[in-house]
């Protein structure tokens, strides 16, 4: 279990400290629709925070939060995942006999 904490610590700290270099320039797909003028439609769900904004105005603090948040529920969905893929059986007695 410390194992995975130091990981998940290791990982946080890594967003906190790179996040602030994330390219605020659009995509490839982005920035060809931009230039093909193909205008983006309206979403039919708005997304808990759209654009990184819905929990503070600072930009840095809300794409520091989406990035912790989203880091979290891929280790979380991986995890819960790979527990559902192995399985453990039960083998007797640790040395063998029966």
């Amino acid at each position: 279990m410390k194992k995975i904490l130091a990981a998940v610590s290791s990982i946080l700290i890594f967003l906190a400290v790179f996040i602030p270099f994330a390219s605020s320039n659009p995509d490839g797909l982005e920035k060809v629709a931009n230039t093909m003028g193909v205008e983006e439609p309206e979403p039919a769900w708005k997304g808990i925070m759209q654009d990184y904004s819905a929990i503070t105005g600072n930009p840095y603090v809300s794409t520091l939060i989406a990035g912790v948040l989203g880091t979290l529920i891929v280790l979380a969905a991986t995890f819960i995942l790979g527990k559902a893929v192995t399985s453990r059986k039960l083998q007797g007695t640790p040395d063998g006999a029966s």
